[in-house]
């Protein structure tokens, strides 16, 4: 997208009028709405630290798979595309939260930032925003959107949100410091609509839970490569039991620091970058389920039966880590 064009949505969304603010006092229960909410891991998140004092009244995802998954665990269908949502027809709220779509700004991908149509989903939060004025904004993206096009389009949302009242906080974070042993790297923002000094992200916490902690006791045949054309490719090269490795399409990549790597949203094309481990049984990658808890999900999460694996594996990939959202919630909830 052309920076004239980029203005031009800015420009809107100075042109929109500003609604009032509720005061802490008026609050008991929070209303909440989840945007971009995947399966639900921002959300689950706050509920497990707000419990009865937070109440989900609108959510949007765009992606037909991760709704049936979002149902199955909340009993509720997002909505669709936000892009189509106007923001009078969203039900007031306290707290938006949002993982907006981050390929565009991943080293993984190619990092066009606000050229990708994907990059100006931050503007859909931004008119959302401006409209209802809530007093939390929470945002969650890949840790090269703070230096994407040298700093200019973190530049861009952090003055955007600034300009319509509010104060951000920010700070790139790792999931493998919150008690998870996954290598993950995320920056989230906290904006105030309220004037709030003394707000601070959470500290690392110690780590307990380790790799064979959060893998399965019995898994399905079809995870092995045992028998099959690749094994032959990696099996000198898979020694150890006690890290992951992956298969990087020519060659198997160790993870020496007894973590698992980043799980991505490409896991489930072609068995490209699934963590591979080796065990009594054999050589196999890690299933759906483990990857769950490789995000710090708990066994009360489902994946729905008739889900294609490969679903299940992007939905992992793309989802955040709840244990890092209940600690910065925590935090959150410290200064209201």
């Amino acid at each position: 997208m052309k920076v004239a064009n980029l203005f031009r949505i800015k420009n809107n969304l100075e042109r929109m009028p500003l609604t009032k603010s509720m005061n802490s006092s008026d609050i008991k229960i929070l209303k909440a709405i989840d945007l971009f909410a995947g399966i639900g891991g921002i959300r689950r998140g706050f509920q497990k630290v707000f419990q009865d004092k937070i109440k989900f009244v609108f959510s949007s995802e765009i992606d037909k798979n991760a709704q049936k998954t979002y149902q199955l665990n909340y009993n509720e269908i997002p909505h669709g595309d936000i892009t189509a949502i106007d923001e009078a027809d969203i039900p007031s709220h306290d707290i938006i939260l949002a993982g907006f779509p981050c390929q565009a700004f991943s080293v993984a991908g190619y990092r066009k930032g606000f050229e990708d149509t994907r990059g100006t989903l931050f503007f859909d939060v931004a008119r959302i925003a401006k409209y209802h004025k809530p007093k939390i904004i929470f945002l969650e993206n890949v840790k090269g959107f703070v230096g994407h096009d040298k700093g200019r389009t973190f530049e861009v949302v952090k003055r955007t949100l600034e300009d319509i009242g509010y104060t951000l906080y920010y700070e790139v974070l790792n999931t493998k410091d919150f008690n998870i042993p996954q290598n993950r790297e995320r920056i989230y923002i906290v904006a105030f609509l309220d004037n709030v000094e003394n707000f601070t992200f959470p500290k690392p916490l110690e780590p307990i839970i380790t790799i064979s902690d959060l893998l399965d006791k019995k898994v399905d045949e079809k995870f092995y490569y045992n028998n099959k054309p690749l094994y032959e490719k990696i099996k000198d090269d898979i020694k150890s039991s006690d890290t992951l490795y992956q298969w990087r399409r020519h060659y198997v990549r160790e993870n020496k620091n007894n973590v698992c790597p980043t799980l991505t949203a490409n896991m489930g094309t072609g068995g490209h970058n699934v963590p591979i481990l080796k065990d009594k049984k054999g050589i196999r990658k890690l299933t759906p389920n483990e990857c769950i808890k490789f995000q710090g999900f708990d066994e009360s999460f489902k994946f729905p039966k008739d889900l294609a694996l490969s679903h299940q594996y992007k939905q992992a990939g793309n989802s955040v880590t709840v244990t890092v959202i209940e600690e910065i919630a925590k935090c959150i909830k410290n200064v209201l």
